[in-house]
């Protein structure tokens, strides 16, 4: 970060914790990330301080075995979830069985069309994907080319994402599969907290390079301490 000044910047934050000072207990967050890919490391760790439950969660996953939002799902901090995949993690399960925490599955198109919906405005759609299993219990049934359930969208209060780079209006590029929901939740969440690897100031990210304008994001702050626990080094052998 060359030399920016947060308080000249009103989207810019010092670190995590400041920008999710004012998230509370029984609040909807959307967290972004695939896995532990593009997941919002320094968000969730000061999540695990903060003085909230009750939470509705809606992301992918809800972490693996001890890393991402597991972590605070543990301190039962987290009600209900929705996510597409929920395998890997031992602690979701245990609470799912004992019935401490309400999860619904969410096939991943709709998963991500229903984040969609919300963005764009749009309070609901038919789509056949779970028509005729347990996912369309309770819902409308319309007969269109084939049968079809209604799904309703999906909004937040707060959105946690990850981008590489971002400038101080918010305009943020995403590394390569990185970028997965976070930028349909951007647009899903009343306030959207994203805090990046490389801050930089507004320009000097090319207009053709941004694939979120700033417009969707209210605070931004630079990471520090990224793990990356799903990348590791592989160096050829000589033969």
């Amino acid at each position: 970060m060359k030399n920016i000044e947060v308080k000249d910047f009103p989207k810019v934050y010092q670190d995590a914790h400041s920008a999710l000072s004012d998230l509370k207990s029984g609040m909807t967050l959307m967290s972004g990330g695939f896995g532990l890919c593009g997941i919002a490391e320094n968000c969730i760790d000061a999540l695990t301080l903060i003085d909230v439950k009750d939470l509705t969660v809606i992301s992918n996953n809800i972490g693996n075995s001890g890393r991402g939002l597991v972590k605070i799902l543990v301190q039962d901090k987290i009600k209900k979830a929705y996510c597409s995949y929920v395998g890997g993690n031992p602690d979701l399960e245990t609470r799912m069985l004992n019935k401490q925490i309400v999860v619904e599955l969410v096939p991943q198109g709709t998963f991500s069309e229903r984040i969609r919906a919300a963005g764009l405005g749009i309070r609901a759609f038919y789509t056949p994907t779970g028509y005729g299993t347990l996912i369309a219990e309770g819902k409308d049934v319309k007969i269109f080319d084939r049968p079809c359930i209604l799904e309703t969208a999906l909004h937040a209060d707060f959105a946690i994402i990850k981008a590489q780079k971002g400038d101080t209006f918010g305009n943020l590029w995403f590394k390569e599969t990185a970028r997965n929901f976070s930028p349909l939740m951007a647009m899903a969440a009343k306030i959207t907290v994203v805090e990046v690897e490389e801050l930089v100031e507004c320009g000097e990210i090319p207009p053709e390079d941004i694939h979120l304008p700033g417009i969707f994001v209210q605070r931004i702050f630079q990471g520090s301490n990224y793990k990356n626990d799903i990348e590791f080094l592989a160096i050829q052998k000589e033969s």
